[in-house]
C-alpha cells in the first residue's frame, strides 16, 4: 500500500474544518472577552484560547477520531501539543521578519509551520491507531466489542 493509500482524507478533512471553524470560534471568544467583558487582552487571550481549545478537543476526540469518552491523558496530550504550536508559530512570526519578510507573511508561514506540527502530533501521538498484531495460525483469541463476543 502506498503512502497516499494510508493517508486518513476522512479524518484529515475532519481535522482541517474543525481547524477551519476554530479560527473564527476564537476570534469570536476573543471579541467576548476583551470587547464585551472588557478583560484585559492578556487576560482575554489567555481566556478565549483555553476555552477554544478545551471545546476543540471533544469535537476532535469525539468526531474527528472517533473515541466514544475523552481521556485525561489525550486532553493533556492536547495541550502539550497545542503550547508546543503555539511556540513554533511565535519563533517563526518573530524571526523571519529580521530577514527581511514582511510580519503578516511570516505569521502565515508561522502558522503553516504550527499547523504541520499540530498535523504530526494530532495523528501520530495523541489520537494514533496502534496497528493490530497479526495472530498466529492456530492461536485462539476471544474479542469483546459493543455487539458481543467474537472468534
Amino acid at each position: 500500500m502506498n503512502l497516499l493509500q494510508r493517508v486518513p482524507w476522512l479524518t484529515l478533512g475532519r481535522w482541517m474544518i474543525v481547524g477551519l471553524v476554530f479560527l473564527g470560534v476564537g476570534t469570536a471568544l476573543l471579541y467576548i472577552a476583551v470587547g464585551w467583558l472588557h478583560l484585559p487582552l492578556i487576560l482575554g487571550t489567555a481566556l478565549s484560547g483555553e476555552i477554544a481549545m478545551l471545546i476543540r478537543f471533544f469535537i476532535n476526540d469525539r468526531w474527528v477520531f472517533g473515541y466514544r469518552f475523552p481521556t485525561w491523558i489525550r486532553l493533556w496530550q492536547f495541550h502539550v501539543a497545542g503550547a508546543g504550536g503555539s511556540v513554533i508559530w511565535w519563533a517563526v512570526a518573530n524571526t523571519l521578519p529580521r530577514f527581511g519578510l514582511h510580519y503578516l507573511l511570516a505569521s502565515a508561514a508561522g502558522s503553516a509551520c504550527s499547523m504541520s506540527f499540530s498535523i504530526m502530533t494530532n495523528f501520530l501521538w495523541i489520537w494514533r491507531k496502534t496497528p493490530v498484531e497479526p495472530k498466529s495460525p492456530g492461536s485462539f483469541e476471544l474479542e469483546i466489542t459493543e455487539a458481543g463476543i467474537e472468534n
